[in-house]
């Protein structure tokens, strides 16, 4: 088998799949809308093709909040591709969205007996900058086929989950535990790694400023 030459080896060690130790490979970013969030994560922001999996005690506790910034950020990208939701728990509020800054017309609602078939085709398909869905129960294989989707997609793939899976391992690029907090003068949350390439091991508090619902 003829050697690799070194620009072989250099495009091979830049793909984000592959870890290399105390070093990581570059990995395109979106900006979450939060700095503090965005100077904890690897990159500076949310993986602009891969799998985040949002683990959170309940649907409905906060976890849209964490993402309206970026909703809000790629439905607005040129060219303009779909922001798809999979199964939400909850009638997407249309009102709340808007005035966060997301471009309704780029929001696309499914509800299907066929959540995870509906999800992997949503972010292979290449006409979606973003696709989102509420699985309860997904095998590691599965999330798998996500990630590759995501990737194949050029897609950002968010998967909310239950955090009883917690301590199970996962493909998925990057997963977050989402804890809310409410207490008098602040509503937000606080959000700790589970698995990151490189990201803060400090959980990091995050405050909402406004509603969605």
């Amino acid at each position: 088998m003829p050697a690799a030459t070194d620009t072989q080896l250099q495009e091979l060690l830049a793909h984000p799949s592959v870890w290399r130790g105390r070093s990581r490979a570059a990995v395109e970013t979106v900006s979450t809308g939060f700095a503090a969030l965005d100077a904890g994560l690897p990159g500076g922001g949310w993986p602009r093709h891969g799998l985040v999996e949002v683990l959170t005690p309940q649907p409905g506790v906060g976890e849209l909040y964490l993402l309206l910034p970026v909703l809000a950020s790629l439905s607005r990208a040129a060219p303009g591709r779909w922001c798809t939701w999979v199964s939400p728990p909850h009638e997407p509020y249309a009102p709340g969205l808007e005035s966060q800054g997301v471009a309704l017309d780029r929001m696309l609602v499914v509800r299907t007996h066929l959540p995870l078939w509906a999800h992997e085709q949503a972010l292979r398909s290449g006409a979606c900058g973003m696709a989102m869905a509420w699985l309860p129960r997904v095998s590691p294989r599965a999330i798998r086929r996500l990630q590759l989707a995501a990737e194949q997609g050029r897609a950002l793939g968010v998967l909310f989950r239950s955090q009883q899976f917690a301590h199970l391992a996962s493909p998925a690029m990057l997963r977050v535990a989402l804890e809310p907090v409410k207490e008098a003068g602040r509503h937000g949350a606080r959000i700790t790694l589970i698995k990151s390439r490189g990201g803060s091991r400090a959980p990091i508090d995050l405050t909402w400023t406004a509603a969605a619902a």
